[in-house]
């Protein structure tokens, strides 16, 4: 979730460009597994179960990814991974994709040489406060302690929102999520900037969540998705097109309960592409031709996904919001299967 822009940043770039050179999709049939880097924990995105099982929103995406090469979602390896930690992992190889909460942003893409495939949560940084600090507002702020993990996008905006609305704030310097939960929790700090989908995602963690408010100023625009090494668009158009076909089977009324019929008993040319059963389409990815229906199978069409582990029903208690289809006002929208 945290954003991370220039550690590393040449030696990053450096080992992404070495490790490219080689056919990323050809390695994890080879290897019979995935390398999905994942947070080390964010609840409703990536966390072990009690079970020991990762569930999440994003390693969804990895299951996806997993059963469209692999024919099976769980041929993966969960790789944990930091802020600090996540790109040194994918460019030097020890993951395969990373699917962590991480924003898109100029540098990440031109400067450490990773390829953003996609976005699957349109987000924004927004402010957790006690309703016992008595404030409605971020501009109400002035003097605030404030837990931020340094050296992240986030600590950006957090000085350019102060600045530009004249106010002050001392940081509270952070590591991790679960870090900044334990010391906003003991008071250390008066309020928890980062996206807003972490702040619902730890308040729903919390003994008596209902003590906490979000305040309602978003103050950055933070588009979250998967991402790959520059120089292997073989690979990158195989997990880019395996999370467009979560989005665009929603819009087509694909679901995990039909998708074993459905492509065989509609009318629908483009339903009937994207599962597999007309076109090519599987072959020009280097996958078996039933290769979304496999995909979405795991674990459901986008909608599904969303609803399952952070939707209005589920502690985190996310409404749908830019994320909705395009249809219904967001911006979810999938390039046509043709």
């Amino acid at each position: 979730m945290k954003k991370s822009i220039f550690f590393g940043a040449l030696t990053v770039a450096g080992l992404a460009a070495g490790v490219a050179a080689a056919g990323t999709l050809d390695d994890v049939k080879a290897r019979g597994k995935l390398n999905c880097g994942v947070v080390t924990g964010l609840a409703g995105f990536g966390a072990p179960n009690a079970d020991g099982r990762w569930e999440g929103f994003d390693v969804a995406v990895c299951r996806a990814v997993a059963a469209a090469v692999l024919g099976d979602g769980d041929a993966v390896e969960f790789i944990p991974t930091t802020a600090k930690t996540r790109f040194t992992a994918l460019a030097s190889g020890e993951i395969d994709m990373l699917a962590r909460n991480t924003t898109w942003t100029f540098s990440r893409d031109v400067d450490l040489k990773f390829n953003f495939v996609g976005v699957n949560y349109y987000d924004g940084q927004g402010f957790m406060a006690p309703k016992a600090l008595g404030v409605s507002s971020a501009k109400d702020l002035d003097g605030a302690t404030v837990c931020i993990q340094t050296g992240t996008t986030t600590e950006l905006n957090l000085a350019d929102f102060f600045r530009t609305n004249n106010i002050s704030y001392e940081p509270v310097p952070i590591e991790t999520n679960a870090e900044a939960q334990q010391q906003y929790l003991a008071g250390a700090c008066d309020v928890y900037t980062t996206d807003a989908s972490g702040l619902a995602s730890s308040r729903a963690t919390f003994e008596n969540p209902g003590d906490h408010i979000l305040l309602p100023e978003i103050i950055s625009k933070e588009p979250l998705g998967p991402l790959v090494r520059h120089g292997d668009d073989e690979w990158g158009d195989v997990v880019a097109w395996t999370l467009y076909a979560l989005i665009a089977a929603e819009e087509l009324g694909v679901t995990s309960a039909n998708v074993a019929e459905i492509g065989t008993s509609t009318n629908n040319p483009e339903i009937k592409r994207l599962l597999g059963t007309e076109g090519t389409l599987g072959e020009m990815l280097g996958l078996n031709a039933d290769w979304a229906a496999k995909a979405i199978a795991v674990g459901g069409n986008y909608g599904e996904i969303f609803a399952k582990n952070i939707g209005e029903e589920t502690p985190i208690g996310l409404a749908r919001g830019l994320n909705a289809q395009w249809t219904n006002g967001g911006l979810l929208y999938s390039p046509p299967f043709r």
